[in-house]
């Protein structure tokens, strides 16, 4: 781990000791708090980057996808 220093405006760290303080079953640090909100919002950016490369996959093989699934409903169609 590796301490930094970061500029927040004042009502902002307000709200998070404020959000800290009152985390249901255990409150958090003031660090702890900072470190479990950028780890989210890393997530949230990484999830968003890789549904987006799945949704131009699924664009550029639309067609042979719908064709694939055609396929397979008609062989399961046979008797």
């Amino acid at each position: 781990m590796k301490t930094i220093a970061i500029t927040i405006e004042e009502d902002d760290l307000r709200r998070i000791d404020n959000l800290a303080e009152s985390m249901p079953g255990h409150s958090l640090n003031r660090s702890q708090f900072i470190r479990e909100a950028v780890r989210d919002y890393l997530a949230r950016i990484e999830n968003t980057a890789e549904e987006e490369r799945e949704r131009e996959i699924f664009r550029r093989n639309r067609h042979r996808l719908y064709q694939q699934a055609l396929a397979l409903i008609k062989e399961q169609a046979k008797p």
